[in-house]
């Protein structure tokens, strides 16, 4: 079974069995659903959403299905096409559209597609509204519109141009500081969106751009999720190419990671530690990121005489955290920077721009920048679920055999040692528990990992 409910969306592999996958029926059913919901929730027919995919295999059939089942609602459609996640985010507010979606399984492999689901905003909608939306699915309680009232369509090619000049015009992005060290760049974008959405940026900040894997056709080169064992290409090419950085990007261009001059990992933890040291800098203030993320964060906020809160994992969480504290900077470790003078959501393209304004303003190298920062080293493993796994009775075991340490269960377990950390949760997008470790090596934290593997497999 491979269809997954849940505040990220509605996500599943492409094919199969209804109910079991994500198949035409599915994606009728749960667009049918959002598109209901939003009518009911507005009290009004007469609604437009905005809608961009990325440039997985399956997108421009889904892409369909989704467009004809709103139109069939009598919703009107704006249809971005080719696009990405915090795009559309940007767009829904900017055309004052009452909600958008977003078609992007984001990291997953290519027979994975998604429903990413935004209110009015453009930020992804409430656990509590994502639990209306799947009981109107699960009703089938759809009123489809009559001939006459059917939903208009009409597509744009401009959002990437709006994204970037609005990125550009932030007090915070030096555009100017940035052109003039004409940063030779390395781009990887695992032939999806961002191959099209990222060099028009870097090039209006003056960068020479070295594409690789920039044709969006949906063909991802290697695994689509920016971890160092899928990255081998980019950090061979960096330093073939003598270039000043590498910027790597999910499918969907939310989350971010970087390689220094050396053909090295920056560590896709430490892009929001640096985005958020240049931000704390020059502002006081709030940082925000997961119970996942790493404790530079923390201490880098301590460094500027600032705040660090840690939510749940999930960019809900995150968001609704950032407001409460009315963050300057926020986002989650694995790369995503949220930076609400733009939008609330995590966005590659902002987050490319103010790691460059901070680089060019420091004069340092990507490595010189990075051993800056504390050194902490993430591990991050998985466990596959089988259907006979209790994972909450596991969850559960497992804080009763640590309960002489630091514990949370604000979000699965959470145990804090006094070197190091583990973070168990069950995923909200795979059917897998999630394992993170944080330590002073990376030895340590992949040590720490699997002991926590042997351990669970022992209670199992």
């Amino acid at each position: 079974m491979s269809l997954i409910k849940s505040i990220s969306g509605i996500r599943g592999t492409i094919g199969g069995k209804v109910d079991d996958n994500l198949t035409p029926v599915d994606v009728v059913k749960f667009t049918a659903a959002f598109g209901s919901w939003l009518q009911k929730n507005k009290n009004k027919k007469d609604l437009t959403l905005v809608i961009g995919r990325d440039a997985r295999i399956s997108g421009a059939m889904v892409n369909s299905l989704v467009t004809a089942t709103l139109q069939g609602l009598g919703i009107n459609v704006v249809d971005l096409g080719l696009s990405t996640t915090p795009t559309v985010e940007v767009m829904v507010p900017e055309l004052n559209a009452d909600g958008g979606i977003i078609l992007t399984a984001s990291h997953n492999p290519k027979q994975w597609n998604a429903l990413k689901l935004l209110n009015e905003k453009g930020e992804f909608i409430s656990g509590e509204n994502g639990a209306e939306v799947l009981k109107i699915a699960e009703n089938e309680d759809f009123e489809f519109a009559e001939v006459d009232n059917l939903g208009k369509y009409e597509t744009r090619d401009d959002a990437f141009d709006i994204h970037i000049r609005k990125i550009l015009d932030l007090p915070m992005v030096d555009a100017d500081a940035v052109k003039a060290k004409k940063f030779k760049v390395v781009l990887d974008a695992v032939n999806s969106t961002g191959g099209i959405s990222l060099p028009p940026l870097l090039e209006k900040l003056g960068c020479e751009v070295i594409k690789l894997y920039c044709e969006p056709n949906g063909q991802f080169p290697h695994n689509p999720e920016p971890l160092k064992e899928h990255l081998t290409d980019i950090c061979e090419l960096v330093k073939k190419e003598n270039a000043d950085l590498g910027i790597v990007v999910d499918p969907d261009v939310d989350r971010l990671a970087l390689i220094d001059e050396k053909g090295e990992m920056f560590g896709e933890e430490y892009t929001l530690v640096a985005v958020a040291d240049y931000l704390l800098k020059n502002k006081n203030g709030v940082a925000i990121s997961n119970l996942s993320s790493s404790r530079a964060l923390r201490d880098v906020a301590q460094k500027h005489n600032s705040e660090y809160f840690a939510s749940a994992v999930g960019e809900v969480n995150v968001v609704n955290l950032m407001k409460e504290k009315n963050a300057v900077i926020g986002g989650e470790g694995n790369g995503g920077i949220i930076y609400p003078d733009l939008h609330y959501g995590r966005d590659s393209l902002v987050g490319i721009a103010l790691f460059l304004t901070h680089l060019a303003k420091e004069n340092k190298t990507v490595s010189e920048m990075r051993d800056s920062y504390p050194a902490y080293f993430m591990g991050k493993k998985k466990i596959e679920l089988t259907p006979e796994i209790d994972v909450d009775s596991l969850l559960t075991k497992m804080e009763k055999e640590y309960q002489n340490e630091q514990v949370s269960t604000v979000d699965g377990v959470k145990i804090d040692f006094a070197e190091n950390w583990v973070h168990l949760r069950k995923s909200n997008t795979e059917p897998i528990i999630r394992i993170y470790t944080e330590a002073k090596s990376q030895e340590e934290a992949d040590k720490l990992g699997d002991d926590i593997i042997a351990k669970i497999k022992s209670l199992i």
